[in-house]
């Protein structure tokens, strides 16, 4: 499959989001995407777990640009996220001079606890890593060997990265928790509707919409026989 690369998150916890975000994704799409599931168990990848890792893919996505043999732009993006506009705008950025794109937010969480239950932690960036355009080219040094070994803090805070490299990303697209009128990406960071206990969250209704809609198309799919370049992973 040809198109715009986009890898997402996936968590055997959580096994809907990530494929209700891809069918987001290509519902509003206007350029062919080639979206690929990050599984750790489908990975060639040696880690041991830390305990303050939130998901599956809280280090697989740094392995992105060795995925794509540092070569070319490529997306990632955390599965807990539903989008509402077309990816062509992110596709369409230069990334002439820098490493990666993000969404710069200053979110200093008052919650104590995440998803799960898993201790919050507040650090520099965060959540800069939740969505990254990358410019794949000029992120050899995230190789497999690094992302093995370096601590979370390095890669998530992009310590080997120059501030000049990372660039933004437009306004709307990692909004956490709540919808704005600018928002084309609702990412569900503190616990989406898919959990019995954010099951009111404000902006649920949202995502089960899309849910819905997956499911639907999904069992269609599956009454037919399979065609070439349209699975979602």
């Amino acid at each position: 499959m040809s198109g715009f690369r986009v890898f997402i998150g996936h968590d055997s916890r959580e096994p809907l989001c990530a494929p209700v975000l891809a069918y987001s994704l290509i519902k509003h799409a206007s350029i062919p995407l080639d979206i690929r599931f990050l599984v750790i168990d489908e990975l060639d990848f040696a880690r041991a777990r830390d305990p303050l890792q939130s998901t599956e893919f809280t280090y697989t996505r740094f392995l992105v640009p060795h995925l794509c043999s540092f070569r070319g732009a490529a997306l990632f993006m955390d599965g807990d996220m539903v989008c509402t506009a077309d990816i062509a705008e992110l596709a369409r950025l230069r990334m002439t001079g820098l490493a990666l794109r993000v969404v710069k937010h200053d979110h200093r969480p008052v919650e104590t606890r995440k998803m799960d239950g898993v201790p919050q932690t507040a650090y520099p960036r965060k959540n800069w890593s939740s969505l990254m355009l990358m410019n794949c080219e000029e992120l050899t040094l995230w190789s497999r060997a690094v992302v093995e070994a370096e601590s979370g803090a390095f890669l998530h805070r992009f310590q080997n990265i120059r501030d000049e490299r990372i660039g933004e990303l437009p306004e709307g697209w990692n909004d956490l928790d709540r919808r704005r009128p600018s928002t084309k990406l609702l990412h569900y960071t503190s616990g989406g509707p898919w959990f019995e206990e954010y099951a009111d969250h404000p902006d649920g209704e949202l995502w089960r919409r899309y849910r819905d809609e997956y499911l639907a198309v999904a069992r269609i799919a599956a009454r037919r026989p399979p065609l070439p370049d349209r699975s979602l992973s």
